[in-house]
């Protein structure tokens, strides 16, 4: 109950319409309510009538027009109590939905904030459960369970009410066995919940393993793998089934004890009512009521054990949901707006980075400064830590101590949206929506004109990729690109970037799927249409290094060699022997080519 109470907020924003709806509820119990009494009234006219026609003192059609008044009665009550309902359910339904809707827009903005370290921890198919299963689950609660739960607590408090009434002695026999199945009730509750979490587990489980296969699928199918991974989603199934037979079983046994326990009600009325009736205590119509009364109070009994399980299965989607809204975002966001433009000037102080639960930092001790309009090459092995220090400029990532200064301001105090607006990453492994391919490019702008759209196209040597489609800007592209080449995405995520004109762009490996020519024509577009802007690249090859302005070599985390082209070269360090090695290989492939068959 006491996570279920954080579902709270979401039905106070509607509170006028949850009140209505609760108000119609209780009204409509009245009237359901009211029908026993005028059952009463017309069996006890019935009885009193039998007795007039015996004696003479009525005629068949006085007694008969006695019963006018409860049966039209009745008829206006079950009315009155059929439109009322609809009302209310109408209401509290519309909440659910809203209640949906406004959790939905949380947890996704919630997860736009979240950084590499939280999407480490859960995977896209265990966030997409919680985002679609556990939230639909909690729309059940608030717009079924809740509604269904107030009717039966209104009944039962309704029905006892007018019980009360007509007999204290009846209902308070009837009462007894309460205590009984309210225990029953609570001992299956804890069993139910922790069943419930673990099939919404084994929901997550089961769509991570689905979602991680269809995107490997082109592996699975080149490696002939298909029977097993059949195999393996078989296993998993059957675990995922195996959870839901468990709660299913349990959910049985509580609903098929819960109508046993209310058996013994209406034993209590056949018995002892029989023996009030008996000594003249309560009237034969009182009795024929309290067994109206008894069904609409055995009814919550009945209905006991379905609306139990599905408050747990409620309260499970609602830990699991909540548990994500919780996480806090590594990255701190600015709330103030109040920046400059920036100009591209960068100053790096004695930055250090660690990533969490490593003893080695990635980074350590990184110092250099990038002039406004500078193109600044980042060399290094495998591990180095090139990709690290780049996603510091977009916070990605925050420096585990150090300074990293633009145009003089921390990093830290720059608001996300502000920073990421203006310095502009461009990953090596890029992404590409299932869109079109002009709107891939203009992602950041859809209402951009074509004449942007082509000029940065042209920058990344793709105008030729893009001619070659019969629709052109217009062709949809498959799930992550799917119908582009490895060149081809790379230099559509480089149009992407170059379209935003950034005062930093930062590019990560983008040209490790592109031939040396077309990368001299890429290299050439970037410094046309970033003149007097800031460019950071990394790059594996020198031919590409070698056109920066400053080239910064990183050896384990560490700044090795800092200089231009020349000056490294004359320096003959890591730098020189890697230039003479790409050159010494570019010279045996020439050869190659170039020898007969």
């Amino acid at each position: 109950m006491k996570v279920l109470l954080r579902l709270l907020p979401y039905i106070k924003e509607h509170i006028w319409a949850f009140s209505f709806g609760m108000l119609g509820l209780v009204v409509a119990r009245v009237f359901e309510s009211m029908i026993p009494m005028y059952i009463k009234l017309g069996v006890d006219r019935i009885k009193e009538g039998q007795g007039t026609l015996a004696t003479g003192d009525s005629t068949y059609e006085s007694a008969l027009s006695a019963l006018t008044y409860p049966a039209f009665a009745i008829v206006a009550c079950v009315t009155a109590q059929l439109l009322v309902t609809v009302v209310s359910r109408i209401l509290i339904r519309r909440i659910g939905m809203y209640a949906a809707f406004d959790l939905r827009n949380r947890v996704y903005d919630h997860l736009q904030k979240q950084g590499p370290i939280f999407f480490s921890r859960y995977s896209i198919g265990d966030l997409m459960a919680r985002a679609i299963n556990d939230i639909s689950l909690v729309r059940q609660v608030v717009a079924g369970t809740s509604r269904m739960t107030m009717v039966l607590v209104f009944t039962a408090i309704v029905s006892l009410g007018f019980m009360f009434s007509l007999s204290w002695k009846l209902t308070l026999a009837l009462i007894v066995p309460l205590p009984v199945i309210t225990w029953v009730a609570w001992y299956y509750s804890v069993i139910i919940y922790d069943q419930s979490y673990r099939v919404q587990e084994g929901f997550s489980t089961l769509s991570t393993f689905v979602q991680e296969n269809l995107n490997g699928i082109r592996t699975v199918q080149s490696m002939a793998q298909e029977d097993q991974e059949v195999s393996r989603f078989s296993g998993v199934n059957g675990e995922f089934a195996d959870r839901n037979l468990s709660l299913f079983i349990t959910t049985s046994l509580l609903g098929a004890l819960m109508p046993i326990l209310a058996g013994f009600a209406t034993l209590v009325i056949i018995g002892y009512g029989s023996w009030l009736v008996n000594t003249g205590e309560i009237s034969l119509g009182t009795f024929a009521a309290f067994f109206s009364y008894l069904t609409l109070l055995l009814w919550p009994v009945r209905e006991a054990g379905a609306m139990v399980s599905q408050w747990q299965r409620g309260a499970s989607g609602t830990t699991r949901l909540f548990e994500i809204l919780d996480y806090e975002p590594e990255i701190r966001n600015q709330p103030s707006d109040d920046f400059p433009s920036l100009t591209g000037k960068i100053e790096v102080r004695h930055l250090y980075y660690r990533y969490e639960n490593k003893t080695k930092y990635a980074l350590e001790d990184i110092s250099f400064d990038v002039e406004p309009g500078e193109t600044v090459a980042i060399l290094g092995r495998v591990g180095s830590g090139k990709s690290t220090l780049l996603r510091l400029f977009v916070r990605l990532l925050d420096p585990t101590k150090g300074d990293l200064l633009l145009d003089g301001h921390p990093i830290s105090e720059f608001p996300l949206r502000h920073l990421r607006d203006k310095v502009c990453l461009v990953l090596q492994d890029p992404f590409l929506f299932a869109d079109s391919l002009g709107d891939n490019i203009a992602y950041d702008d859809p209402a951009r004109e074509h004449e942007e759209i082509w000029a940065s196209a042209d920058a990344a040597a793709l105008r030729e990729t893009i001619e070659q489609f019969p629709e052109g800007l217009g062709t949809i592209l498959g799930e992550r690109g799917v119908t582009l080449s490895g060149g081809q995405k790379q230099r559509t995520a480089l149009a992407r970037g170059f379209i935003r004109m950034s005062p930093l762009l930062i590019l990560d490996d983008c040209f490790s799927a592109v031939d040396t020519e077309t990368e001299e024509h890429i290299l050439s577009g970037l410094k046309r249409v970033r003149t007097n802007l800031t460019t950071l690249l990394v790059s594996h090859r020198v031919s590409t290094a070698r056109h920066a302005d400053k080239i910064i070599v990183l050896e384990e985390g560490r700044i090795i060699e800092m200089g231009t082209h020349d000056g490294l070269l004359a320096r003959g360090g890591f730098y020189a022997e890697l230039e003479k090695a790409q050159s010494l290989t570019h010279k045996l492939v020439s050869d190659l080519e170039d020898s007969p068959a």
